[in-house]
């Protein structure tokens, strides 16, 4: 498939496929599977979440079916959290699977280890507290082509999921607490590692075209689920010489020696057919062999997905005597059965259902507050509304970006969360305050928006709101600590900083040149040049400098030679606020 040919898809309207495939899978399997929450984010096992038992929670986006509601069942994971299409799921989705999990004695949140997903459950895990449920995130981080051991915290997760969900999930219905559970599924995630190979893109279903480019001859040498590049590109290899270069480094990782036991998963990736996959179990097995290393169970098929890419991995979980046992222990999902498991009456629990913390009130009427400048609350939601226009405008273009140093989604995750943000402001009171709208906004996109985009986003928004919130209309100094504080936001949720190739490189100029345009004595519409001049110099900066935070990290000195996307919405944001605000106060 070429970057002009567009995908055939068994699919109604793409806004619609996650709904209608969850209502899917439940139709398909309603002695296992319920939904719960308003959301309709919630996968939930019929015979999992009990009283005293520790809940399990795992999640991310879609794209990787069976991965992550086809593990939902008894004996694994009680409920999962699903997020758009190779997008985190937001923390208020996470918060149906939690509440629907949580039998009162603590709650474990698995997921792969990617940036929106760790601050998305993270933003779920501060609310649930607020709740009183305690829950421990586990991060998987399995796949060695994504960093050295020696900064193994920044590894991606992949097929790996597989191993850690099982154990996390046997050692909770083996009525271990909070602690253990935690403790069990750490011990998998040290005892596995993984490693992939991919032949062709996949295509997002939103715009039908392939997420990376790779030739008719190529394979990547441990490319991610989500198109993220791997240790080297090179010429088609046959099958055992793939499977070599793939061992290689996890047997040196988990030092085997003579006589150690393993559990195996040969798993593919969308397009790769089981022909294939058992000609690569058959190496795999016998570098095993030639080891002295003994195969106590294997897996293999199609476990954890991308999309209808061609490609395959390799997990091996080196076993202990524990992990062993919480291996072979029975579960019964869509996806995985492992033994005989015993027929339960579904266990009636009390409502454990609480409003989330962060549905707080929304004030929409504010007195004292200072009414001098030209922007007033009015003006402002034009200016938002435009943004989000703009947004929708160049999202074909946000996601070709992307698409060469990150997975492709960055514009059509953009143009979901303007769409609910444009859509809740068209619901605002004429009376509401600039600070009211902004938490409008931030709810309304986190709502809306899993990845990484969603929490940082929200987060700029709340920020903003509060720089504010002392103020009915915004004069130039207004104006330029609503976009500090956004820049603050960002900084602060994303833990990013100037320098690494991050939405942040245009903010921060950005809000530098606002606050010294209205230091200055200049009017608001100056400031408001000066912030899109500033976010521009930022933007076309990212294209000179290498990735160090998220995906496209892992791309190097691959990354040269690119803009940032998150760099490139920030300027047209920052632009379109700019262009409305000229347009109504000629």
């Amino acid at each position: 498939m070429t970057s002009k040919t567009r995908a055939k898809k068994l699919i109604n309207a793409p806004e619609d496929i996650i709904t209608e495939a969850i209502e899917g899978m439940v139709s398909a399997h309603p002695h296992l599977l319920r939904v719960e929450g308003a959301t309709g984010r919630a996968v939930v096992a019929q015979d999992g979440p009990r009283d005293d038992k520790v809940g399990i929670v795992i999640g991310g986006g879609s794209g990787h079916e069976p991965a992550f509601a086809g593990y939902v069942g008894r004996g694994l994971a009680d409920a999962a959290a699903v997020g758009n299409v190779f997008a985190s799921p937001s923390p208020e989705q996470i918060l149906d699977a939690t509440r629907a999990a949580n039998g009162g004695v603590g709650v474990v949140y698995l997921y792969g280890n990617y940036t929106g997903d760790v601050m998305n459950f993270d933003m779920a895990a501060e609310e649930a507290a607020g709740l009183g449920i305690e829950c421990r995130s586990v991060a998987v981080a399995d796949d060695i082509a994504s960093a050295p051991a020696a900064r193994a915290h920044e590894r991606r997760g992949i097929a790996g999921d597989f191993f850690v969900f099982k154990i996390a999930g046997a050692a909770a219905e083996a009525g271990r607490d909070l602690d253990g559970v935690e403790a069990a599924a750490r011990a998998a995630l040290a005892n596995t590692r993984s490693m992939g190979v991919a032949l062709t893109p996949c295509s997002l279903p939103q715009t039908g075209k392939p997420n990376f480019e790779i030739g008719e001859t190529e394979m990547e040498i441990g490319m991610g689920l989500h198109g993220e590049p791997g240790m080297r590109r090179g010429d088609m290899a046959q099958a055992d010489a793939v499977v070599d270069e793939l061992m290689a480094p996890i047997m040196a990782e988990l030092a085997f020696k003579a006589g150690d036991e393993v559990a195996v998963l040969v798993n593919g990736l969308g397009a790769t057919g089981l022909l294939e996959q058992y000609i690569l179990h058959r190496r795999v097995a016998a570098i095993l062999a030639e080891a002295g290393i003994r195969i106590h169970y294997s897996w293999v098929g199609e476990y954890a997905t991308s999309l209808e890419m061609a490609g395959a991995s390799v997990t091996l979980m080196k076993l202990d005597a524990d992990l062993k046992t919480l291996l072979d222990m029975p579960c019964r999902t869509a996806a995985l059965t492992v033994g005989d498991v015993t027929e339960r009456a579904r266990a009636s629990r009390p409502d454990r259902t609480v409003a989330a913390v962060f549905e707080k009130k929304v004030e929409t009427r504010e007195t004292h507050l200072a009414k001098d400048g030209p922007i007033t609350p009015t003006i402002f939601r034009a200016m938002v509304s435009l943004a989000g226009e703009r947004i929708g405008e160049e999202a074909e273009r946000l996601s070709a970006l992307d698409g060469v140093i990150g997975d492709g989604d960055h514009g059509i995750t953009m143009d979901i969360g303007w769409k609910a943000v444009r859509a809740a402001l068209a619901q605002s009171p004429a009376d509401e305050t600039i600070e009211t709208s902004c938490k409008r906004m931030a709810k309304a996109f986190l709502d809306a928006v899993g990845a990484s985009s969603g929490p940082l986003y929200a987060t700029a928004f709340l920020r903003a709101g509060t720089a504010v919130k002392d103020r009915l209309n915004l004069d130039a100094g207004a104006m330029a600590a609503w976009i500090g504080a956004a820049s603050d936001g960002v900084q602060e949720r994303g833990r990013a900083a100037p320098g690494d190739k991050t939405m942040v490189d245009a903010w921060v100029p950005a809000a530098e040149a606002a606050r010294a345009c209205a230091e200055a004595g200049d009017d608001v519409l100056a400031c408001l040049d000066a912030a899109c001049a500033g976010a521009e110099r930022g933007m076309n900066f990212t294209r000179d400098i290498e990735s160090k935070r998220g995906r496209s990290a892992k791309l190097g000195a691959r990354s040269v030679g690119h803009i940032d996307p998150g760099a490139a919405s920030t300027a047209v944001i920052l632009a379109a606020m700019r262009d409305a605000a000229r347009d109504l106060l000629a």
